[in-house]
């Protein structure tokens, strides 16, 4: 990963490359595909790939009020458009010196300037320069003009429906775990520090770690099998999560809980902790008493390793 927060030329081995620019957000199938096409236009041009994208998305800067919580963090990112064909990936460190250029000044000054790009891929929403105003029709004319190779890669569909970041949002936001995984091509990551909670858990035969600094989306409330690992490293292990505030406790905070299936991991307060979503198992819901909440805490850890296991 390279870091970039000025104009200044890259690095040689990296100018001259097929580049695509984007947020990414999510690494999902709609953008794995743009870059097996930018993989294949570089191949045959005998040129590396160079991914450019931005930290922090620039609506956050822009429009602070309609910016979203991102699916992915940003060295996952990188590692996951390295995975799907990017030799390099370089990360805009985004201010006003860079979102206040206009499509043309971008065009210039990094496309052609800072990158020389030899060849572009991107989606047909691509939208860059202040105000958005360049498009793929103004971007693909810019390149003709500079002898610079382009395609619009054409979008991935699933279901008869355009794979998005929007849409794999809604998804979450509507506790569809299992849809937002058919779109991503794996599963949606939560990620955040464990944290003392009331240790009622424990109390009741399922230890729970629970998770602050989440830095995901979190998706709707409800019960969801999972799988989790420790400070960044496999194995993974079987999980049940729970989203939401503890009702049958007249609690209001919304609180991330993991609970290990069989496993007795020791003090894990303040290590890092990443889960993976695969399916949600039911609501949230208030119950009656403690026996009937222990009931179904004993099906939900059983209903978590039946999905784990046929996952």
């Amino acid at each position: 990963m390279i870091t970039i927060e000025d104009f200044t030329p890259v690095a040689p081995v990296l100018r001259g490359a097929y580049i695509a620019i984007g947020n990414f957000d999510g690494v999902h199938r709609g953008h794995t595909h743009l870059l097996e096409r930018l993989r294949a236009r570089a191949d045959d041009a005998s040129a590396a790939t160079l991914v450019l994208t931005f930290d922090p998305q620039p609506v956050a800067l822009l429009r602070p009020e309609s910016a979203f919580v991102p699916l992915v963090w940003t060295e996952r990112k990188v590692a996951l458009l390295q995975a799907a064909g990017a030799a390099e990936v370089g990360v805009f460190r985004t201010g006003l010196w860079l979102l206040s250029l206009t499509a043309r000044e971008f065009f210039e000054r990094v496309v052609v300037g800072q990158f020389a790009a030899r060849g572009m891929v991107e989606g047909p929403t691509f939208r860059f320069g202040h105000d958005r105003q360049g498009n793929v029709e103004v971007l693909a004319a810019w390149c003709a003009a500079a002898g610079i190779d382009f395609e619009v890669a054409s979008p991935t569909e699933v279901e008869g429906q355009i794979v998005s970041s929007t849409r794999i949002r809604r998804c979450l936001t509507e506790g569809k775990a299992d849809e937002a995984m058919r779109l991503l091509g794996r599963p949606h990551r939560l990620r955040g520090v464990v944290v003392r909670g009331a240790g009622r858990g424990a109390s009741l035969g399922f230890p729970t770690a629970n998770l602050d600094s989440v830095d995901t989306q979190i998706p709707a409330d409800g019960v969801y099998a999972a799988r989790a690992s420790l400070d960044g490293r496999e194995p993974f292990l079987a999980a049940a999560c729970h989203i939401g505030p503890n009702a049958t406790f007249d609690e209001r905070t919304r609180n991330v809980e993991v609970h290990l299936i069989d496993v007795t991991p020791g003090d894990l307060y303040g290590r890092a902790m990443e889960v993976d979503l695969l399916h949600c198992l039911r609501p949230t819901r208030r119950f009656d008493d403690l026996q009937a909440l222990l009931a179904q805490m004993r099906i939900d850890v059983e209903q978590a390793r039946e999905v784990i296991t046929r996952s």
